[in-house]
C-alpha cells in the first residue's frame, strides 16, 4: 500500500510541474503601439490575435504590468509582447520593441 502511496505522489508531483510549466509559457504576439497613457498606465495596441486570451485581433487598452513598460515604447512602435489575466486586468506582462 505504500508502495501505491508514494507512486501516487509522484505522479501528482510530476503532473503538478508540468502544468506549472504551461502556465508560464505566454506566448509573444505582434502588434504596434497606438497610444501610451501614463495617467492611467495603459496602452493601446493593435495586435495579432492571442491564442492564451482566446482573443481575436483588434485594437485594445492593456493595463501595463509597470510604469517602466510605458516609456519603453511609444506610438507607432511595432513590438512583440505577452498579455495575461492579471487580478480580472488583461495585463502587458512583458514588451519589447521589434524592426
Amino acid at each position: 500500500m505504500k508502495k501505491i502511496t508514494v507512486a501516487f505522489a509522484s505522479i501528482a508531483i510530476a503532473i503538478g510541474t508540468a502544468f506549472a510549466a504551461l502556465a508560464q509559457e505566454v506566448p509573444m504576439v505582434a502588434g504596434e503601439v497606438t497610444k501610451i497613457n501614463t495617467d492611467t498606465g495603459k496602452m493601446t495596441i493593435k495586435h495579432e490575435p492571442i491564442p492564451n486570451l482566446d482573443m481575436g485581433a483588434m485594437t485594445m487598452v492593456f493595463k501595463a504590468k509597470d510604469d517602466e513598460m510605458l516609456s519603453a515604447v511609444k506610438p507607432g512602435d511595432k513590438v512583440k509582447f505577452a498579455a495575461e489575466r492579471v487580478n480580472g486586468q488583461i495585463t502587458v506582462t512583458k514588451i519589447e520593441p521589434t524592426k
